[in-house]
């Protein structure tokens, strides 16, 4: 596009998603994301969260956490007919339970069951791995490698699509690879400095407002300790997830007190 020229280092494009973050922000504050008490609790989390809505995972998370199989060593022993008795909330129980099976068999010949030895993998080495094992797909295998293993990738869900093909951003037939890609450009340059560090303290409304985004109460996971890169591809995630769930709903969307309303192209 020959509007910009060679010296212009700014993409209008990652200026945009930088926009979204701070207004987004600014507007819901932190997500608490992943709520979980573990880094595997976070795992098994996303398998169960594959084509559901989370308040289905929460149910399947409760029944096993009550067997108290909310462990490696829990799923290794569990008899398959129990794990999939107990996931059954979640939908797709069968599939889930030996996908859950799956890893921590992968986890065990791989990597003698440790998810410290997992984690030390590079980000590349590692999302490889996690892309050939069955029912691992970009969305699933970035999830883990972001709320479990705090390494600094973005997760594309269909919200983030659904938002970037309204605002004219990317078009809906964007690769997930082309989607992450702009969204880790746009986001790396907010790492340093901290991306509020010179904006007006963020404005946190209630869990359950209307509009107030989708904030999890704070747990083990969403607090712990990671670098600014892998915080903000963290928040960035959930507060796409409660603009999607809030707002840009897919058969009809509610822009009214949406915080990225102004943004849209027939409003500029």
């Amino acid at each position: 596009m020959r509007g910009y020229s060679a010296e212009k280092k700014d993409d209008p494009k990652e200026d945009e998603i930088q926009k979204y973050y701070r207004v987004l922000f600014r507007a819901w504050g932190p997500q608490n994301w992943w709520p979980a008490r573990s880094r595997f609790e976070v795992i098994v989390g996303v398998f169960l969260t594959q084509n559901t809505a989370w308040t289905n995972v929460e149910m399947a998370m409760k029944n096993l956490r009550s067997a108290k199989l909310l462990s490696v060593r829990g799923i290794r022993n569990a008899p398959v007919a129990d794990l999939e008795r107990l996931v059954r909330p979640s939908g797709y129980y069968r599939q889930k339970a030996a996908r859950l099976k799956m890893f921590v068999d992968f986890l065990d010949h791989t990597y003698q069951g440790s998810l410290k030895r997992l984690f030390s993998r590079t980000t590349t080495e590692l999302r490889e791995e996690l892309l050939k094992l069955n029912g691992v797909g970009p969305e699933t295998a970035d999830s883990i490698l972001l709320y479990s293993g705090n390494h600094p990738v973005f997760v594309v869900d269909a919200y983030t699509r659904r938002i970037l093909s309204r605002h004219a951003i990317l078009p809906e037939s964007a690769t997930y690879e082309e989607i992450r890609e702009l969204f880790q450009k746009s986001l790396s340059l907010l790492a340093e400095p901290a991306p509020t560090s010179h904006e007006p303290s963020p404005k946190i409304l209630t869990p359950g407002l209307a509009g107030a985004g989708t904030p999890h109460p704070p747990s083990k996971m969403s607090t712990a300790k990671r670098t600014a890169l892998t915080q903000v591809y963290n928040e960035m995630h959930g507060l796409i997830v409660g603009v999607g769930k809030n707002h840009c709903k897919k058969s009809q969307p509610l822009c009214d007190g949406c915080p990225l309303q102004p943004f849209l192209p027939h409003l500029k």
